[in-house]
């Protein structure tokens, strides 16, 4: 049987939560179950999600209220919605406690950080110096390649996907202060924290890119959700809930 992956509600159109497709379609096609888990305002059913599940999906979406990494809002924030953040980062915190996988995309990544005590820049033009790449590309696919990171050494993300690898782009937030115990794990030529992992945690961790826009086109971004689900089976096996 498939480990079952929970994948976090991206946030709210109108009155309707949604999770956009690459993301289910890269989990099912890893190999895993997909489960979406819907908004709701119940510690007790965050702990029903938490047992349920054997993998955790965090996906991509608008910014963070700012107060809730210590900060007051700045010139260039964006759209954002309390409900969904606080939601997100008590269900992320719930995740990490139990030690079970987390894969974390674009503003999951930012989650993941802001759940362990992490800052992030509100807006990447707020970074001193004014290098930064444009990392909000135009391109005609999500697929297409935007830029170059780098993987640190000795990090899982090398071990996963090597030390240099293009990746697309869409944010205009990023990673400032890492939280509790977090490790930079990739970064852009300009600086930009593009990945993020956990110490002493079998998988927990973050990219800034969307490798499910990814999945079909790059070998790279297919072994990081392969990985992602075998590490989730592994906890799926130790909770009995596979049975073959």
């Amino acid at each position: 049987m498939e480990p079952t992956i929970g994948i976090v509600v991206c946030g709210f159109t109108g009155n309707r939560q949604f999770v956009t497709n690459p993301y289910i379609q890269a989990v099912r096609y890893s190999k895993g179950l997909p489960v979406i888990l819907p908004l709701v305002r119940s510690d007790r059913i965050l702990d029903q999600y938490t047992g349920l599940c054997d993998g955790f999906l965090f996906c991509g979406g608008g910014d963070i209220t700012p107060l809730l990494f210590g900060e007051e809002p700045k010139k260039g924030n964006g759209k954002t919605s309390i409900t969904v953040d606080l939601f997100q980062i008590r269900l992320m915190k719930k995740i990490l406690e139990t030690g079970k996988p987390v894969f974390a995309i674009c503003r999951g990544m930012q989650i993941l950080s802001v759940a362990c005590g992490g800052s992030i820049w509100q807006d990447m033009k707020l970074i001193p110096g004014g290098n930064v790449l444009d990392h909000m590309q135009q391109s005609a696919s999500r697929s297409d390649i935007s830029h170059r990171i780098r993987t640190e050494r000795d990090s899982r993300l090398r071990q996963y996907i090597g030390s240099v690898l293009y990746v697309n782009s869409f944010h205009h937030q990023s990673v400032n202060a890492p939280g509790k115990d977090m490790l930079v794990s990739a970064r852009a030529q300009d600086g930009t924290i593009e990945g993020i992992e956990l110490a002493g945690h079998p998988f927990a961790i973050g990219v800034q890119w969307h490798p499910e826009c990814m999945y079909r086109s790059s070998p790279e971004m297919r072994a990081l959700f392969h990985e992602f689900i075998s590490h989730s089976l592994i906890k799926s096996k130790d909770a009995g809930h596979n049975n073959d």
